[in-house]
């Protein structure tokens, strides 16, 4: 990563780069975080060393506050975001090609859970991390992706108690209405985290990123339009070296016989992890 970052702190290691968000007092969504993210979306979507995101913050009572109050006392400052980066944040994060993770402790509310909502993946730590969407007691409404995403992760009518309550969930509430796809004890989201987004990072890239841009087109597109944008994503992949190499060392390993197809998943990941990876 070659972008200077005041809020963020961007580590790379074996393909996952983890950036852990750091904006004293609370880590708030203010024109310099929303700045910093903007370019390390930029620095993230041209980087082929790049196969996995983590999102993690550095105070554990705040992942992301919120977005700057000001925007609605200040006009200028209302002017000043719509002019730039911000209105189009969220989904250029939830269009970039590689996984995105967020590993959740703290407070997220408003537009900071809003850009959860943006990213695959999320975990929370039980009983330190909490959830809220504030907006309507306050006037507005969630309108960085809020009434949008979060219906289609946790229904209509749940999506409709978030908002119009503005009530504060914690995480145990979260998973259980798909909110987050775990809760996990606070001493064990760390190792739960990193051995996943590790284990997609040691994947094909090409094929992860065309599972993920399949996966999407589910909320995007009838269900036949997607069936046939899965086939199209899908049958370059057959014929490619990665997939060749890989097919053919876990059928030389004992896939399709009794043996192997009892820990096939096991089998695959010693494979595949003696292939040899592609370059970046």
């Amino acid at each position: 990563m070659s972008a200077h970052f005041t809020a963020l702190t961007v580590d790379s290691d074996h393909g996952v780069t983890t950036v852990t968000i750091d904006h004293p007092p609370v880590n708030l969504l203010d024109e310099a975080l929303v700045a910093d993210l903007d370019r390390l979306h930029a620095e993230l979507r041209d980087d082929p060393g790049t196969r996995v995101v983590v999102f993690a913050s550095a105070n554990p009572e705040f992942f992301l506050a919120h977005g700057d109050m000001r925007l609605v006392t200040d006009p200028q400052a209302l002017e000043t975001y719509a002019a730039g980066p911000g209105p189009t944040l969220f989904e250029r994060y939830r269009a970039l090609p590689q996984p995105t993770i967020a590993k959740i402790t703290g407070r997220a509310r408003g537009g900071g859970a809003e850009f959860l909502l943006a990213l695959d993946l999320r975990y929370a730590a039980l009983d330190h991390a909490w959830f809220g969407q504030p907006e309507v007691a306050l006037g507005i409404f969630p309108g960085g992706g809020g009434t949008q995403l979060l219906p289609r992760l946790i229904g209509r009518s749940r999506a409709l108690e978030v908002v119009l309550g503005a009530q504060l969930y914690d995480a145990r509430t979260a998973e259980r209405y798909g909110w987050v796809d775990r809760a996990l004890p606070a001493d064990e989201l760390d190792a739960f985290v990193d051995d996943l987004a590790r284990r997609i990072a040691g994947h094909p890239p090409a094929a992860v990123a065309a599972a993920k841009r399949a996966v999407l087109t589910a909320s995007e597109l009838p269900l036949t339009e997607g069936l046939a944008a899965e086939l199209e994503l899908l049958m370059p992949l057959f014929t490619g070296t990665d997939a060749v190499q890989r097919f053919s060392a876990a059928l030389e390993a004992g896939a399709q016989t009794r043996a192997g197809e009892l820990e096939l998943e096991e089998l695959i990941e010693r494979t595949g992890s003696a292939t040899p990876q592609p370059a970046g």
